[in-house]
C-alpha cells in the first residue's frame, strides 16, 4: 500500500516554527517510504481564514523546500462532500438539533454527575418543539448523538481503536481502543457556518487516500472522536503519529494566537531554509 500524507494548515494566521516542523514531518514520512505528500487548505471557517494567509502558506513552503501534488484541496471548494456525510448521519437518526448556547451547556456540564470534566450529552427536543424554534428562526447546532451512535455500533464501540506511531501526551503508542463515552454529543455543524472540523477532516481523509496522518500532540483527544466517526460513516482509520509540541525560548508552545515569531518573519531576518530545516532537525533533507 502506498503511503499518503497530508499537511492541512487552516489560512487563519501566518506559518511558524511548528507548522514547519509538522509539515516537514509529513513529508520526510512519504518520502522514506516512496509515497505521496499532500497539501489541504482547511478553510472551511468563512469568519476566520483569508485568502492572503492561504497564499503566504504556499510561499512559506515552496520557501522550506517542500513539494506536493496538484491540485491542492481546499476544504471551501468541497462543501458539498461534507454535507453528504451529514445528510447520512442525520438520515440515520445519528444528529439532531441542539439549541443551547455555549453558556448553557457549559452550565449542564457543571450540573452533569461526574463534573465539569463530564462531555456533553443531550437529547433531541420533541418533534413539535423543535421544529417551532427551527421556523422561529433561532441558531442551532448539529449535534452528533453518542447514545445513538452507541446503539447503531452495538458492542464494537467497546472495540474501536487506531495505530499510534507518534505518541500522545502521556507517551501512548501502538493499539489504542478509544472511550467512546468520553467523546460526548460533539457539534459537527453550526446554521450558517457550515461544518466542523472533526467531520470535514475524516471525510477529507477518507476522499485523498490518506494512510497516515502526522500532526501535532495536541490534536491526539480529537483522535477518539474521528475515530467514532470514521466508524459510523464506514470509512477507513489512517495511521496516527502524533508528534511533541516544538517550544519557544519562553516554554511555551509556538502558537498562532501568542503571536509566535512567523517564518516570514524568520525568511525577512534573513534566516536559509537549510538553517531552519537543520535546527527542526532535516539538515539531510535537501532540495
Amino acid at each position: 500500500m502506498t503511503v499518503v500524507t497530508r499537511f492541512a494548515p487552516s489560512p487563519t494566521g501566518l506559518l511558524h516554527r511548528g507548522h514547519a516542523y509538522c509539515a516537514l514531518s509529513a513529508a520526510a514520512l512519504a518520502r522514506r517510504a516512496g509515497g505521496r505528500f499532500l497539501l489541504r487548505i482547511e478553510d472551511i471557517d468563512a469568519e476566520r481564514c483569508r485568502p492572503a494567509f492561504a497564499a503566504a502558506i504556499l510561499e512559506d513552503l515552496t520557501w522550506l523546500g517542500l513539494a506536493w501534488e496538484a491540485p491542492v484541496r481546499r476544504q471551501s471548494k468541497h462543501l458539498n462532500d461534507y454535507q453528504a456525510a451529514l445528510d447520512r448521519l442525520r438520515a440515520e437518526g445519528l444528529v439532531y438539533r441542539c439549541f443551547r448556547t455555549r453558556k448553557q451547556v457549559l452550565a449542564d456540564i457543571g450540573r452533569a454527575p461526574h463534573g465539569p470534566e463530564s462531555p456533553f450529552r443531550a437529547a433531541p427536543l420533541p418533534a413539535v418543539e423543535e421544529q417551532g424554534r427551527v421556523e422561529a428562526g433561532e441558531p442551532f447546532a448539529w449535534r452528533l448523538s453518542l447514545d445513538a451512535a452507541l446503539g447503531r455500533l452495538g458492542p464494537g464501540a467497546d472495540r474501536l481503536d487506531f495505530e499510534e506511531k507518534g505518541a500522545g501526551p502521556s507517551g501512548e503508542s501502538g493499539r489504542i481502543v478509544i472511550r467512546p463515552e468520553a467523546v460526548g454529543d460533539v457539534i459537527l455543524a453550526r446554521k450558517g457556518l457550515g461544518v466542523a472540523y472533526h467531520l470535514a477532516v475524516v471525510v477529507d481523509d477518507a476522499l485523498q487516500g490518506v494512510t497516515d496522518v502526522v500532526r501535532g500532540a495536541d490534536l491526539f483527544e480529537a483522535t477518539a472522536i474521528q475515530r467514532l466517526l470514521q466508524a459510523l460513516l464506514e470509512l477507513p482509520t489512517p495511521v496516527y503519529h502524533h508528534h511533541p509540541l516544538l517550544l519557544g525560548p519562553d516554554g511555551k508552545r509556538y502558537a498562532k494566537r501568542d503571536h509566535a515569531q512567523t517564518l516570514a518573519d524568520l525568511r525577512a531576518s534573513g534566516l536559509t531554509a537549510e538553517s531552519l530545516r537543520a535546527e527542526l532537525g532535516f539538515a539531510a533533507w535537501g532540495v
